[in-house]
C-alpha cells in the first residue's frame, strides 16, 4: 500500500511540475541531454536567409506539441515584421508569416 500512495504521489507532483510550466512561460525550457538541436545561431541564419537584410528582433525556444519549436521575429528592410517558426531538431520552415 505504501508503494502505491508513493506511486500515486509522484504521479501528482509530476503532473503538477508539467501544469506549473504551461502556466508559467517566463520559466526557460530546458532540453533534455537526450535531445539534439540545431545551434541558435545556424537557427538565426537559416531564418534571416528567407528575408535576406533583415534585422533579427527576437528568438524563442519553445516545445509545442511534443515539438521542438524555434521562434525568431525579423523585421525586414521595408520595416515589415515577420513570425518564423522552424523545427528546432531539423531546421524545417513551419511558419513563415508576416506579422499583423
Amino acid at each position: 500500500m505504501k508503494r502505491l500512495t508513493a506511486l500515486v504521489a509522484a504521479a501528482i507532483i509530476a503532473s503538477t511540475a508539467t501544469l506549473a510550466r504551461a502556466v508559467d512561460p517566463d520559466k526557460p525550457l530546458t532540453v533534455p541531454v537526450t535531445v539534439t538541436i540545431v545551434a541558435f545561431d545556424q537557427l538565426d541564419a537559416m531564418a534571416l536567409a528567407l528575408h535576406p537584410g533583415s534585422t533579427l528582433l527576437g528568438t524563442d525556444l519553445d516545445e509545442e506539441y511534443g515539438k521542438y519549436v524555434y521562434e525568431v521575429e525579423l523585421e525586414d528592410r521595408n520595416g515589415i515584421e515577420w513570425d518564423i517558426e522552424l523545427d528546432a531538431l531539423t531546421g524545417q520552415v513551419l511558419k513563415n508569416h508576416q506579422d499583423t
